[in-house]
């Protein structure tokens, strides 16, 4: 009986972490684009009642460019009832594709929301990113980089928000010896892999993937939010964005949440929440 009643707690509590806010639908699988039959996909949280023009925030998820899911784009969800909708976006992972593989399949996602904003209500001038750790890395990049090459449909965001994300790659820990790091750790790291080389061996590759040497006046509004305790990522990672992209004009809101590590409740408490929701609605609204 103490057996049974313990696994059905389990259950509800599982079934309420799976429950969408109220008010909330999402379309899951949505194919955005195709690489080589490596199809992407994104999942689409919207107001129940969509009113047309609602402003879209394309979120990326974290785990290193090597794994993670697009699922966890369901802690956005809370937004949605406040005249958002969310596109959890899906990216080719180190696995089968090697800088600049996911920096293009972002750009490509906000293309699709552009290119298919009539057909799901939404408003295709009003888009912003989002992005936790590696998928903040991207979402950065997203909000500064333009895209090289020519594009049709234009995939530049109107807002950025940065979670305790990887700005420089030249300087991450990770990809120098010493610390005891050695070699072998570095040419294994997360960055050695996202860019087919140990990053101080392609150094011009590396300030191409990095938000901190691209950074222009003409760049969307930040709001970075970072951990003081996070040892995964340094802060000072987005301190030198926040100041760079202060010194060449850009809108940026710089939180930094004491005590907090790598990601944890401090980044969706009632405070950290209203920020998020501010910094969007003065944006994308």
């Amino acid at each position: 009986m103490i057996l049974c009643g313990t696994n059905l707690s389990a259950q509800n509590q599982e079934k309420k972490k799976q429950a969408l806010p109220e008010g909330v639908r999402v379309l899951k699988d949505i194919e955005y684009a195709n690489h080589n039959d490596i199809s992407l996909k994104l999942d689409l949280y919207l107001p129940e009642e969509v009113q047309g023009n609602v402003p879209v925030i394309v979120f990326i998820h974290g785990g290193g460019w090597k794994n993670g899911s697009k699922e966890s784009g369901k802690r956005g969800a809370w937004i949605v009832p406040h005249g958002f909708a969310i596109a959890s976006i899906s990216y080719r992972l180190t696995d089968v594709g090697q800088w600049p593989d996911q920096i293009d399949d972002c750009y490509a996602a906000v293309r699709w929301v552009r290119k298919n904003a009539k057909k799901y209500g939404l408003n295709g001038r009003r888009v912003g990113c989002w992005g936790t750790s590696a998928g903040a890395h991207l979402a950065a990049l997203v909000g500064i980089r333009p895209y090289p090459g020519k594009e049709r449909v234009w995939s530049r965001v109107q807002a950025t928000a940065d979670w305790f994300g990887p700005s420089e790659l030249l300087s991450m820990p990770p990809n120098n010896v010493g610390n005891g790091r050695t070699e072998e750790d570095v040419a294994n790291s997360n960055g050695a892999k996202l860019l087919g080389a140990t990053v101080r061996d392609v150094p011009k590759l590396a300030k191409d993937a990095s938000a901190l040497d691209n950074v222009s006046r003409d760049d969307s509004p930040f709001l970075i939010m970072h951990g003081t305790a996070d040892t995964g990522v340094p802060i000072r990672q987005s301190e030198m964005l926040h100041k760079a992209l202060q010194k060449a004009g850009v809108d940026s809101i710089f939180v930094a949440l004491e005590g907090a590590k790598h990601g944890g409740p401090e980044f969706i408490s009632p405070e950290s929440n209203q920020a998020f929701l501010e910094f969007f609605t003065k944006n994308l609204k």
